[in-house]
């Protein structure tokens, strides 16, 4: 017999799913809430598979939950990057960031919502395209396409990473984790006595870009922007490791590095420009 307890046997990977193609832990819940609902209603009379079909319930709600968001969405040149989120939990929704990839994350938002859905229910909970495709009303073959496409995008087809790209990793994870931390000397450590470091207009905003030098300097602007490090992950940003930083998994900024003979970081560039970041190819990094 259908009853709220079995669902709740299912939550964990429902929301599991709604968040991979929200990015949103809230709207997540919501997709999941709505999902319940729509199950309640329709009953589970007939059904063999009941967690294949309360996961395409899901993939429906979060189809039209994106196709909703496409059409609204607006990306004005002259906008200020999305703030950190707030609320009861940020460091929750942050954790959960992580355990996904931020970067992944930021690809999936780039995906047209049919191939975030084909992606996602096939390549990472394994539906058969047979039952993605009347939630998409494409034939399989068609869903395949999409997950292909979104595949490749997901693995990266820009160009190859740069040289040292280990060390090179390692400096930005560092970087990444003492602006986390707060760690002030650390971050110290990490900069290039002369770094300097680039913001275009777009990331406070002001009329004009920013421009910071000295390694005291840069990490006293870095220890300044600790809450939006929370939801800051690492990328492959044009072949070069970096930072990408994605509140609710919707791409506000990059930040690029250059780095000294010695290893240290001696220039960093800040992007928030809408044009530029469109053109930037962006790849989750492989371990």
């Amino acid at each position: 017999m259908w009853s709220a307890e079995m669902f709740e046997g299912h939550r964990a990977r429902l929301r599991a799913v709604a968040y991979r193609m929200l990015g949103s832990a809230s709207e997540a819940d919501d997709a999941v809430q709505e999902t319940w609902l729509r199950a309640d209603r329709a009953g589970a009379d007939g059904v063999d598979n009941i967690a294949g079909w309360l996961t395409t319930i899901t993939g429906r709600v979060c189809l039209n939950l994106l196709r909703t968001r496409d059409r609204r969405r607006e990306d004005p040149l002259e906008s200020r990057p999305a703030d950190p989120v707030t609320g009861d939990a940020p460091e929750q929704e942050a954790m959960l960031a992580d355990a996904v990839g931020v970067a992944l994350l930021v690809v999936l938002d780039r995906l047209s919502p049919a191939e975030r859905l084909a992606f996602v229910l096939h390549d990472l909970f394994a539906v058969p395209f047979d039952e993605i495709a009347p939630l998409l009303e494409r034939s399989p073959a068609a869903v395949r396409q999409l997950a292909s496409r979104a595949r490749r995008r997901v693995g990266g087809d820009g160009p190859r990473p740069q040289a040292d790209p280990v060390r090179r990793r390692r400096a930005v994870e560092a970087f990444l984790a003492a602006t986390r931390g707060g760690d002030f000397d650390a971050l110290v450590g990490l900069l290039h006595p002369d770094v300097v470091l680039h913001a275009d207009r777009f990331v406070v905003p002001t009329p004009e870009p920013i421009t910071a030098r000295g390694s005291g300097t840069v990490a006293r602007g870095a220890m300044a922007a600790t809450g939006r490090a929370l939801f800051t992950g690492l990328a492959l940003l044009d072949g070069a490791v970096g930072l990408v930083m994605a509140p609710h998994g919707r791409l506000a900024l990059v930040l690029a590095f250059t780095f000294a003979e010695d290893g240290r970081i001696s220039g960093i560039e800040v992007v928030a420009d809408r044009e530029r970041l469109a053109a930037l190819d962006i790849a989750p990094l492989k371990d």
